[in-house]
Protein backbone atom coordinates (compact mmCIF):
# COMPACT_ATOMS: atom_id res chain seq x y z
CA UNK A 1 0.00 0.00 0.00
CA UNK A 2 1.37 3.37 -1.04
CA UNK A 3 0.00 6.50 0.63
CA UNK A 4 0.44 9.75 -1.30
CA UNK A 5 -0.77 13.34 -1.25
CA UNK A 6 -3.01 15.03 -3.84
CA UNK A 7 -1.40 17.04 -6.64
CA UNK A 8 -2.52 19.55 -9.25
CA UNK A 9 -0.96 20.97 -12.40
CA UNK A 10 -1.97 23.02 -15.42
CA UNK A 11 -1.41 21.02 -18.60
CA UNK A 12 -2.16 23.75 -21.14
CA UNK A 13 0.31 26.34 -22.34
CA UNK A 14 -1.33 29.35 -20.73
CA UNK A 15 -0.51 32.85 -21.96
CA UNK A 16 -2.59 35.14 -19.78
CA UNK A 17 -2.11 38.25 -21.91
CA UNK A 18 -3.13 36.36 -25.05
CA UNK A 19 -6.23 35.00 -23.30
CA UNK A 20 -7.32 38.47 -22.21
CA UNK A 21 -6.81 39.87 -25.70
CA UNK A 22 -8.88 37.06 -27.20
CA UNK A 23 -11.64 37.66 -24.64
CA UNK A 24 -11.61 41.34 -25.50
CA UNK A 25 -11.73 40.65 -29.23
CA UNK A 26 -14.71 38.32 -28.80
CA UNK A 27 -16.50 40.51 -26.27
CA UNK A 28 -16.23 43.75 -28.23
CA UNK A 29 -18.18 42.09 -31.02
CA UNK A 30 -21.31 42.72 -28.95
CA UNK A 31 -20.63 46.46 -28.87
CA UNK A 32 -18.88 46.67 -32.26
CA UNK A 33 -16.18 48.57 -30.44
CA UNK A 34 -13.18 46.79 -31.90
CA UNK A 35 -11.76 50.18 -32.82
CA UNK A 36 -11.15 50.82 -29.11
CA UNK A 37 -8.72 47.93 -28.78
CA UNK A 38 -5.24 49.07 -27.78
CA UNK A 39 -2.12 47.29 -26.58
CA UNK A 40 -3.25 47.61 -22.96
CA UNK A 41 -7.07 47.76 -23.13
CA UNK A 42 -7.82 44.07 -22.52
CA UNK A 43 -7.62 44.04 -18.72
CA UNK A 44 -10.04 46.92 -18.26
CA UNK A 45 -12.44 45.47 -20.82
CA UNK A 46 -12.43 42.06 -19.13
CA UNK A 47 -13.01 43.70 -15.74
CA UNK A 48 -15.96 45.55 -17.23
CA UNK A 49 -17.68 42.49 -18.69
CA UNK A 50 -17.03 40.57 -15.48
CA UNK A 51 -18.67 43.36 -13.45
CA UNK A 52 -21.65 43.42 -15.81
CA UNK A 53 -22.06 39.63 -15.59
CA UNK A 54 -21.46 39.04 -19.31
CA UNK A 55 -19.97 35.65 -18.47
CA UNK A 56 -20.70 33.98 -21.80
CA UNK A 57 -17.65 35.79 -23.18
CA UNK A 58 -15.45 33.68 -20.89
CA UNK A 59 -16.60 30.55 -22.69
CA UNK A 60 -14.37 31.42 -25.64
CA UNK A 61 -11.19 30.37 -23.83
CA UNK A 62 -10.39 27.14 -21.99
CA UNK A 63 -7.68 25.53 -19.88
CA UNK A 64 -6.69 21.89 -19.25
CA UNK A 65 -5.55 20.79 -15.80
CA UNK A 66 -4.50 17.50 -14.20
CA UNK A 67 -5.72 16.56 -10.73
CA UNK A 68 -4.40 13.68 -8.64
CA UNK A 69 -6.97 12.99 -5.95
CA UNK A 70 -8.99 10.18 -4.45
CA UNK A 71 -11.94 8.54 -6.15
CA UNK A 72 -14.45 10.24 -3.86
CA UNK A 73 -13.22 13.69 -4.87
CA UNK A 74 -13.15 12.70 -8.54
CA UNK A 75 -16.83 11.76 -8.35
CA UNK A 76 -17.57 15.36 -7.34
CA UNK A 77 -15.28 16.82 -10.00
CA UNK A 78 -17.02 15.07 -12.88
CA UNK A 79 -20.36 16.50 -11.75
CA UNK A 80 -19.25 19.63 -13.60
CA UNK A 81 -20.90 18.80 -16.90
CA UNK A 82 -19.53 21.58 -19.13
CA UNK A 83 -16.14 19.94 -19.29
CA UNK A 84 -14.15 17.14 -20.89
CA UNK A 85 -12.52 14.45 -18.76
CA UNK A 86 -10.04 11.63 -19.15
CA UNK A 87 -9.57 9.57 -16.00
CA UNK A 88 -7.35 6.74 -14.84
CA UNK A 89 -9.44 3.61 -15.40
CA UNK A 90 -9.78 0.87 -12.78
CA UNK A 91 -11.18 -1.32 -15.57
CA UNK A 92 -7.84 -1.45 -17.34
CA UNK A 93 -5.25 -0.66 -14.64
CA UNK A 94 -4.05 -3.80 -12.87
CA UNK A 95 -2.50 -2.56 -9.64
CA UNK A 96 -0.72 -5.85 -8.99
CA UNK A 97 1.59 -5.09 -11.93
CA UNK A 98 5.07 -3.70 -11.53
CA UNK A 99 4.38 -0.36 -13.19
CA UNK A 100 2.03 0.40 -10.30
CA UNK A 101 4.57 -0.82 -7.75
CA UNK A 102 2.51 -4.00 -7.34
CA UNK A 103 0.33 -2.16 -4.84
CA UNK A 104 -2.63 0.16 -4.69
CA UNK A 105 -1.97 3.85 -4.10
CA UNK A 106 -4.33 5.80 -1.87
CA UNK A 107 -4.64 9.49 -1.01
CA UNK A 108 -3.71 10.43 2.53
CA UNK A 109 -6.73 11.74 4.47
CA UNK A 110 -5.97 15.34 5.44
CA UNK A 111 -8.38 15.34 8.38
CA UNK A 112 -6.71 12.65 10.57
CA UNK A 113 -3.15 13.05 11.92
CA UNK A 114 -0.78 10.09 11.99
CA UNK A 115 -1.38 9.25 15.66
CA UNK A 116 -5.19 9.49 15.47
CA UNK A 117 -7.03 6.24 16.17
CA UNK A 118 -9.31 6.89 13.19
CA UNK A 119 -6.23 7.12 10.96
CA UNK A 120 -5.08 3.73 12.23
CA UNK A 121 -8.47 2.17 11.49
CA UNK A 122 -8.33 3.67 7.99
CA UNK A 123 -4.85 2.24 7.38
CA UNK A 124 -5.90 -1.21 8.59
CA UNK A 125 -8.98 -1.15 6.36
CA UNK A 126 -6.98 -0.12 3.29
CA UNK A 127 -4.47 -2.90 3.94
CA UNK A 128 -7.31 -5.43 4.09
CA UNK A 129 -8.79 -4.07 0.86
CA UNK A 130 -5.43 -4.29 -0.90
CA UNK A 131 -5.02 -7.89 0.23
CA UNK A 132 -8.51 -8.71 -1.04
CA UNK A 133 -7.88 -7.02 -4.40
CA UNK A 134 -4.58 -8.89 -4.84
CA UNK A 135 -6.22 -12.20 -3.95
CA UNK A 136 -9.02 -11.67 -6.47
CA UNK A 137 -6.45 -11.00 -9.23
CA UNK A 138 -4.49 -14.08 -8.12
CA UNK A 139 -7.65 -16.16 -8.42
CA UNK A 140 -8.12 -15.03 -12.01
CA UNK A 141 -10.38 -11.98 -11.64
CA UNK A 142 -9.91 -9.27 -14.23
CA UNK A 143 -9.11 -5.73 -13.06
CA UNK A 144 -12.64 -4.61 -13.92
CA UNK A 145 -14.01 -7.38 -11.71
CA UNK A 146 -11.58 -6.93 -8.84
CA UNK A 147 -12.13 -3.17 -8.74
CA UNK A 148 -15.44 -3.73 -6.97
CA UNK A 149 -13.56 -3.89 -3.64
CA UNK A 150 -11.42 -0.77 -4.21
CA UNK A 151 -12.05 2.19 -1.85
CA UNK A 152 -12.96 5.84 -2.36
CA UNK A 153 -9.46 6.59 -1.03
CA UNK A 154 -7.91 5.06 -4.15
CA UNK A 155 -5.66 7.53 -5.98
CA UNK A 156 -6.88 8.54 -9.40
CA UNK A 157 -5.74 11.03 -12.04
CA UNK A 158 -8.17 13.22 -13.93
CA UNK A 159 -7.29 15.41 -16.91
CA UNK A 160 -10.01 18.03 -17.17
CA UNK A 161 -10.69 20.76 -19.71
CA UNK A 162 -13.15 23.57 -19.04
CA UNK A 163 -13.85 26.96 -20.50
CA UNK A 164 -13.07 29.88 -18.21
CA UNK A 165 -16.69 30.42 -17.23
CA UNK A 166 -16.96 26.85 -15.97
CA UNK A 167 -13.61 27.13 -14.19
CA UNK A 168 -15.03 30.17 -12.38
CA UNK A 169 -18.04 28.11 -11.36
CA UNK A 170 -15.80 25.22 -10.29
CA UNK A 171 -13.59 27.40 -8.10
CA UNK A 172 -16.53 29.27 -6.57
CA UNK A 173 -18.08 26.00 -5.41
CA UNK A 174 -15.02 23.88 -4.67
CA UNK A 175 -12.89 26.35 -2.70
CA UNK A 176 -15.77 27.25 -0.39
CA UNK A 177 -15.40 26.33 3.27
CA UNK A 178 -18.51 24.16 2.85
CA UNK A 179 -16.72 22.01 0.23
CA UNK A 180 -15.22 18.65 1.19
CA UNK A 181 -11.78 19.12 2.85
CA UNK A 182 -10.08 16.90 0.27
CA UNK A 183 -11.71 18.84 -2.56
CA UNK A 184 -10.39 22.07 -1.09
CA UNK A 185 -6.95 20.43 -0.96
CA UNK A 186 -6.85 20.40 -4.77
CA UNK A 187 -9.13 23.33 -5.66
CA UNK A 188 -7.41 26.01 -3.59
CA UNK A 189 -3.86 25.50 -4.95
CA UNK A 190 -5.25 25.11 -8.47
CA UNK A 191 -7.07 28.43 -8.14
CA UNK A 192 -3.79 30.03 -7.08
CA UNK A 193 -2.12 28.67 -10.24
CA UNK A 194 -4.91 30.08 -12.41
CA UNK A 195 -4.65 33.49 -10.74
CA UNK A 196 -0.90 33.53 -11.28
CA UNK A 197 -1.20 32.77 -14.99
CA UNK A 198 -4.41 34.55 -16.02
CA UNK A 199 -4.95 38.14 -14.81
CA UNK A 200 -8.36 39.56 -13.83
CA UNK A 201 -10.57 36.56 -14.67
CA UNK A 202 -10.36 34.93 -11.24
CA UNK A 203 -9.44 37.93 -9.07
CA UNK A 204 -12.87 38.09 -7.44
CA UNK A 205 -12.84 34.44 -6.31
CA UNK A 206 -11.21 33.95 -2.92
CA UNK A 207 -10.97 30.72 -0.96
CA UNK A 208 -12.81 31.06 2.33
Amino acid sequence: MNVTKPQVSIESHVDGDYILKQLELAGRTAYKSEDKITSDSAKDFVRMILKRGHLSVFEHQGVTARVVCDRGVSHEIVRHRLASYTQESTRYCNYTKGKFGSEITVIEPCFWPQDDERRKVWEQTIAQIEAGYNKLIELGATPQEARSVLPNSLKTEVVMTMNLREWRHFFTLRTSKTAHPQMREVAIPLLAMFKERIPVVFDDINAE
